[in-house]
């Protein structure tokens, strides 16, 4: 449990400073806070963790188990005659408990941090600040209108702001000026341009109006609709949704029933392809015995069954939801890791009954 602990410590870490750094690019030039980044970040590691798990529980019994053959206490183990399953009960116990945090992860936390993760988004993008507050950039904030700030002071105050507003059918308005500042009123978000003119073109005549302002207020609240209901995805719903599969569940994420009927048993199966890796690491390196050299070969095979079981998690995944009878293909991943790790501890037996008498006969 340690050395588990250490090594999703190190993969999640891993995994999530790759992740953040495309994030925070992203969302602070966006012009969000250091909070928002915080937040959406701490939101995502949920899932993070229950990605890497297995594979942390695949190398914690690699290590441990490698670590007690280079010590020769598994030769001791196995001399007082202990078969290899009988040695596996420990690693099958560990696994258990890897799968349990996995399946509170799978059907609890990951759901809701999910569900939260999108609420956090869909605000964010109804920020009208965040998505117009960009400095040195073309931006569109909504269809036919592009805006333009050459500087933003640290006031909020815009510098050399151009607004080109092609809504009005055949015309278009194109606002210039040298100071602005965002206002937020009941009735919605208003951009308080200064000392500036509009220039009004009529597509029809060609024929160009241009109005000079000290102060025009622009209504650009209006230019972000009224925000509707927000429809789930798969991996919002919880995993009782998911079994019922209700025409409500269907129309909201628009998926198929297979989709859904699938996803659930997925997120079933997933608690058993952790307990599958933690079996698989031990018994890799049961094939092999004390060796000065190491046992390198054994942790390479292990890690290409490890890579296989992921491949197959992923076909199973592109196959899985295409029909409504394809769903116990959810379950076939870990059945071919346990099946694996149970062939291999069966070979480990053999390999050591027959190289016992082996081994007596040149003593003698």
């Amino acid at each position: 449990m340690v050395m588990f602990g250490f090594f999703s410590l190190v993969l999640v870490m891993v995994y999530w400073v790759n992740r953040a750094v495309l994030l925070f690019n992203h969302l602070i030039g966006d012009g969000q806070t250091l909070r928002v980044f915080l937040e959406l970040t701490l939101l995502s590691l949920p899932n993070v963790i229950k990605i890497m798990l297995p594979l942390s529980a695949f190398a914690a019994s690699v290590y441990v188990v490698n670590r007690m053959q280079n010590e020769s206490e598994l030769v001791v183990v196995q001399a007082t005659g202990a078969s290899p399953f009988r040695i596996a009960r420990p690693a099958l116990y560990f696994g258990v408990i890897v799968a349990l945090l996995v399946a509170l992860l799978a059907n609890v936390l990951v759901p809701a941090s999910r569900t939260r993760l999108a609420e956090r988004q869909a605000e964010m993008a109804r920020n009208i600040s965040a998505r117009i507050l960009t400095e040195g950039k073309f931006i569109h904030p909504a269809d036919n209108v592009t805006l333009f700030i050459r500087q933003i002071t640290p006031l909020g105050e815009m510098h050399d702001v151009f607004l080109s507003d092609g809504r009005t059918p055949g015309s278009r308005t194109t606002y210039t000026a040298r100071r602005a500042i965002l206002v937020k009123a009941a009735a919605g978000s208003k951009l308080v341009m200064f000392d500036g003119m509009a220039q009004t073109l009529s597509l029809s005549s060609q024929r160009l109006s241009v109005t000079r302002f000290a102060d025009f207020t622009y209504d650009i609240g209006a230019l972000i609709g009224a925000p509707g209901p927000r429809s789930r995805g798969l991996a919002e719903l919880t995993t009782a949704e998911l079994l019922a599969a209700d025409p409500a569940a269907l129309s909201e994420t628009g998926q198929t029933r297979a989709a859904l009927i699938y996803e659930a048993h997925t997120r079933i199966a997933q608690p058993l392809t952790a307990l599958a890796a933690a079996l698989l690491g031990l018994s890799c390196l049961m094939l092999g015995g004390f060796s000065r050299f190491g046992n390198w070969r054994q942790i390479g095979f292990g890690a290409l069954m490890l890579i296989l079981l992921q491949v197959l998690i992923d076909w199973c995944a592109g196959v899985g939801p295409t029909a409504l009878a394809y769903w116990p293909l959810a379950y076939l991943p870990p059945a071919v890791g346990l099946a694996a790790s149970g062939l291999l501890l069966l070979r480990a037996g053999r390999v050591r009954r027959l190289g016992v008498p082996a081994a007596g006969l040149a003593a003698t």
